[in-house]
């Protein structure tokens, strides 16, 4: 499909890092009392704003041995083990970060270049496989580059959809990927061969864009939509409760 021109603005208050928020947010929307477990700030931003608005089942944790409350305070404990049922119980939606992510959204968070030599030691496999063919598993990426958004990675961590379908029954039973937030967008994949899509444009991005920095070729709607607005009530949150210090600008920074 030939990508339409995209040159409608709009007008908001909202940054783009607070965008990014509330994408990241609306991946925890409907999934009920499981455990959130948000990778990186603005991840962790958006877990806390979606328990604090439309999804308060969800359980939080302070990334070691607790669920905290809204606050942050202790209010259970979730030892290893527990953590690890909860996993492979499909009881958990992690949100992860990319080194690479394909098409398909397969990723890689181990090494670049080829695994018997590798120009690049990254943080390794990780509990990456095990995250995606258990429960959801989606992804941040705070900088979108055709570094990050390659045409295929070097080594599969996060299973993808072709990998998940390569594997057979026992994998794709409980394989998931909600969404990719990036700076720029949220992505799904939502297409008749689980191939990338745009979802949504965050305001004040093109789709041409969008293109330009993915290496590969995205399935785009005809009319792509913006990520949705913050309410008042979302903005005030953010900025006053979640995160006063304002350190999700750092991440994103304003455009």
């Amino acid at each position: 499909m030939t990508p339409p021109t995209s040159t409608k603005t709009a007008t908001t208050t909202a940054t783009r890092a607070e965008y990014c928020v509330i994408a990241c947010a609306e991946a925890w929307r409907d999934n009920g009392e499981v455990l959130a477990s948000p990778m990186g700030l603005i991840p962790g931003f958006g877990a806390r704003l979606a328990k604090r608005t439309f999804a308060p089942d969800l359980l939080l944790t302070d990334g070691e041995a607790m669920i905290v409350d809204l606050d942050g305070a202790p209010e259970g404990w979730l030892p290893y083990r527990q953590h690890l049922a909860l996993a492979t119980g499909g009881k958990r939606h992690v949100m992860m970060g990319a080194s690479q992510i394909d098409r398909f959204g397969n990723q890689n968070i181990s090494c670049i270049g080829d695994w018997q030599r590798p120009a690049r030691q990254l943080l390794g496999v990780r509990g990456a496989p095990v995250n995606s063919i258990n429960h959801p598993t989606s992804y941040w990426v705070p900088k979108h580059s055709t570094r990050v958004f390659v045409d295929k990675v070097d080594m599969v961590c996060g299973v993808g959809y072709d990998s998940a379908a390569a594997a057979g029954p026992s994998v794709t039973r409980y394989h998931r990927l909600p969404r990719v937030v990036s700076d720029l967008g949220v992505f799904d994949f939502a297409t008749p061969g689980h191939t990338m899509r745009l979802a949504s444009l965050h305001p004040g991005v093109t789709v041409e864009q969008v293109t330009e920095a993915t290496g590969f070729a995205l399935t785009i709607p005809d009319d792509a939509p913006y990520t949705r607005e913050p309410t008042a009530h979302e903005l005030e949150l953010i900025r006053e409760v979640i995160d006063p210090k304002g350190l999700r600008e750092r991440e994103v920074p304003a455009r």
